[in-house]
């Protein structure tokens, strides 16, 4: 049994003890990240990928897990929750049941981080409940997380605006290069078309191998843009800019992605004929995280976000647009502060 594993089975004996008298549980809630755009797809420098990311307040995922004298899961996304949950008492040595309810969870499938955050919500929380020391890379490895980027494990932990470092010849996690915390003030407009999925799985590996080898002077451009404008930007909590240069980078990846999500930038018309309307009315960084259909725009303030979103209900409610009957609209902030976890005795 390896040292992990004996800490595991250690904790639950002496725990045990008391277990008559008090039965613990431990809720876990994370939010969605928004992936931003990646920094190197060329990787001529040997490493490839880096990526920077977003946390936001919403959507989110919750789960409650507790010992139980046998394993049940309910809720949505029990089978995924079901699977990992198998993996980790499977490679920590644990015997015995556990009790987990998902209360809510993130969309699976459209650009949102929803597998990350799933996987690492049940990993950390049980822990949490056995006592272990938290260890988000090694969890994420394990559980098949972080194979191209870096920025959803990141965000579990810390929340904010990380930029990662990318893939190099080791199979660690990327590592973190930057972590800031995101203008309270500033809004994201979330776009999401319920109707349809982003890239995803064995298709996913096949439009990254169906795609040309990325332009090299595209990356370095891509980097100056993060570096010497994003970056800044966020810190002096200048919109303008920060729009300016995410809007720059999702253009040169929504060109190279295009012929994967059937030739266009968005994966969804709709979300895309939105898109297109925010930016005319003033709205900043418009793009799609990661293969969509979750489009984002920012704004200055919640008052700002208010007034595009309405402009947007009012057009479909003229019906001047018809393509925008499908997308859902959230006014989201960042969440600066990473996952929230606590015990809860009974």
């Amino acid at each position: 049994m390896g040292a992990l594993a004996a800490d595991f089975v250690n904790y639950r004996s002496a725990f045990q003890l008391f277990a008559g008298q008090m039965q613990t549980s431990v809720k876990l809630t994370t939010s969605a990240r928004l992936h931003l755009g990646f920094l190197d797809l060329n990787g001529g420098t040997g490493r490839r990928f880096g990526s920077l990311g977003l946390a936001i307040d919403r959507p989110v995922t919750s789960l409650t897990i507790a010992r139980a004298p046998e394993t049940r899961v309910e809720g949505p996304e029990r089978d995924r929750v079901a699977a990992h949950l198998a993996s980790l008492t499977g490679r920590f040595g644990l015997r015995g049941g556990y009790c987990v309810t998902i209360h809510e969870a993130i969309p699976a499938h459209v650009g949102l981080g929803s597998g990350t955050q799933l996987a690492l919500a049940v990993a950390a929380a049980l822990r949490r409940l056995e006592g272990a020391t938290p260890d988000v890379n090694t969890d994420a490895l394990a559980l098949q997380r972080g194979l191209r980027s870096g920025v959803g494990a990141a965000l579990f932990s810390t929340g904010g605006f990380v930029v990662d470092g990318g893939h190099g010849a080791g199979k660690a996690m990327p590592p973190i290069l930057c972590r800031v915390d995101f203008p309270e003030e500033w809004r994201v407009i979330l776009v999401l078309d319920k109707a349809v999925k982003g890239v995803h799985g064995a298709k996913e590996r096949e439009a990254f191998a169906s795609l040309p080898r990325f332009p090299a002077p595209a990356a370095g451009d891509i980097c100056r843009r993060v570096l010497m404008q994003a970056l800044p930007a966020v810190v002096e909590r200048d919109l303008p800019q920060f729009g300016e240069a995410i809007g720059h980078i999702q253009a040169i990846l929504g060109n190279y992605f295009a012929p994967a999500q059937g030739g266009d930038r968005y994966t969804s018309p709709s979300v895309a004929a939105v898109m297109a309307r925010l930016e005319q009315e003033g709205a900043k960084g418009i793009g799609q995280s990661s293969w969509g259909p979750a489009g984002f725009a920012f704004a200055a303030s919640d008052d700002a976000a208010q007034r595009l979103v309405k402009l947007i209900q009012t057009d479909r409610l003229a019906g001047e647009n018809k393509a925008q009957a499908n997308p859902i609209m959230l006014i989201c902030k960042a969440n600066n502060s990473g996952a929230k976890i606590e015990m809860i005795g009974t």
